[in-house]
């Protein structure tokens, strides 16, 4: 089988071949950290890790790096409304970042560079790029020449001349057309800065990207990805700035996940739909959000409304019980199978073949329902070999493992024992008829995360929400 990923430069499915075997150099546009993240802001940082863990998965050593922007004109602004330093406000949105996205169970990056962090590096990229006579100092900003890259809009497949017809030159801007954008801003009275060549100031957007995939992953790299709102114009930019000073390709594959709608409109502020992961994960278990921005294809738009939410929560909730289910009735039993049984390599297999096609996790989460199904039906024959379920078990974990889904509940809250000790003291209560305590019982047990289920063949208890 062979991995394909979607090329946004080349607008057509591609056999993904890495520069160097078996690695993979990755890039991943990261947050400006001036609020908290967004669930739009969620779904690459969701995605891009699934997508690191699958090539992990299959065999590749992924060098991962992902950015934070901590200044620009919006953290600016929010430093004088809050009355806070730029790096503080940084600081504090870098923390919650981390804290949210560790919540959606999004790994860590190898690199997480900062701007502010690598200002020797975008300042003399930005030298070299003058030198070369790619760019150009006025009144204290650095422009880039865009015209002199001769392939710009070859990412976002726009002509120079359609592009010219929207550009303008705005008020204070010293530019010599109006495609040229901005590699340094001269500093405003009050403002964070840095010295640099052409007077104080800090770098522009797009700049910081480029001179931090050099620093960190080299020239060319394998994969670049991020929302698709970054096409045009950020890495567009990128590719002028790193291609104009090296004379290479920045990176073989470009990616780009959709966008998220909310109840079928654009999220933004003016709307007052924007949802905040912050807030998002006080209401809803994180996996299910997780599992939610999964069950959609990453290049395709996703409608967002609660109705939908609790339809992934409730799908969520039968693979958690299949996998409970057969833990719970392989607690006291163990047996391996000799070899693995065809079937389950037959789920590995449509699972794979799900992924390599442009990691399409849609389809992989099907193959998934498909284990709790056959999963199912073989608990209720009490005569399942022990064996068997034991594999059900290993092949539903280590598949939704990939795509980062937990189906195990946490256990650090309230231990086993003592929900099992906390049941038989209800089941003493209501075969004593004292119906109060055991509704008592049940009730903190419920508080905890622990739900219980009377069957006929005795109490059955889980972890999660009813």
């Amino acid at each position: 089988m062979v991995l394909k990923v979607f090329n946004t430069l080349t607008r057509t499915k591609q056999p993904f071949l890495p520069i160097e075997e078996g690695k993979v150099r990755m890039y991943v546009c990261g947050p400006t950290v001036y609020n908290y993240i967004h669930i739009g802001n969620a779904r690459p940082a969701i995605v891009f890790d699934t997508v690191r863990r699958y090539l992990e998965y299959r065999g590749f050593k992924v060098t991962y790096v992902s950015n934070f922007t901590d200044v620009d004109d919006r953290l600016i602004r929010a430093s004088r409304e809050r009355h806070i330093p730029v790096p503080d406000i940084a600081e504090q949105f870098i923390k919650a970042f981390l804290e949210d996205t560790e919540a959606l169970n999004v790994r860590k990056a190898t690199v997480s560079p900062r701007a502010t962090e690598t200002m020797p590096e975008i300042i003399g990229f930005i030298q070299k790029l003058v030198d070369k006579g790619y760019a150009y100092p006025a009144g204290g900003d650095v422009y880039f020449r865009t015209r002199k890259f001769k392939e710009y809009g070859k990412l976002s497949h726009q002509s120079v001349d359609d592009l010219k017809s929207g550009a303008r030159i705005e008020i204070g801007e010293s530019k010599e057309d109006p495609l040229d954008f901005t590699l340094w801003k001269a500093a405003k009275p009050g403002e964070i800065k840095w010295e640099s060549p052409w007077g104080e100031g800090r770098p522009g957007w797009h700049i910081e990207c480029s001179a931090m995939v050099e620093k960190y992953l080299g020239e060319t790299i394998d994969i670049h990805a991020g929302g698709t709102d970054l096409v045009f114009p950020h890495h567009e930019n990128e590719i002028a700035q790193s291609e104009a000073l090296h004379h290479k390709t920045m990176a073989h594959y470009w990616l780009h996940n959709g966008h998220i709608q909310i109840n079928h409109e654009k999220m933004s502020k003016s709307l007052g739909n924007v949802i905040l992961v912050h807030d998002l994960i006080k209401k809803y278990d994180p996996r299910v959000i997780r599992f939610f921005i999964l069950s959609v294809q990453y290049r395709h738009p996703i409608n967002f409304t609660d109705e939908l939410l609790n339809d992934a929560m409730q799908a969520f909730d039968r693979l958690k019980t299949t996998c409970f289910n057969l833990s719970h009735r392989l607690k006291n039993q163990s047996g391996k199978m000799d070899g693995e049984r065809e079937q389950m390599k037959s789920y590995r297999d449509r699972f794979i073949e799900a992924m390599d096609d442009d990691f399409n996790t849609a389809n992989a989460i099907a193959v998934l329902f498909d284990i709790a199904k056959d999963a199912n039906i073989a608990l209720q024959d009490q005569g399942t070999p022990t064996a068997l379920l034991d594999a059900y078990r290993d092949v539903l974990k280590q598949l939704s493992g990939v795509l980062g889904l937990k189906l195990e509940e946490e256990t650090n809250s309230i231990l086993d024992s003592d929900v099992e000790a906390l049941i038989k003291e209800r089941e003493k209560a209501r075969h004593d008829k004292q119906f109060a305590i055991a509704d008592r019982i049940r009730d903190e047990l419920k508080t905890a995360g622990i739900i219980l289920e009377d069957t006929p063949h005795g109490v059955r208890w889980r972890r999660g929400k009813e």
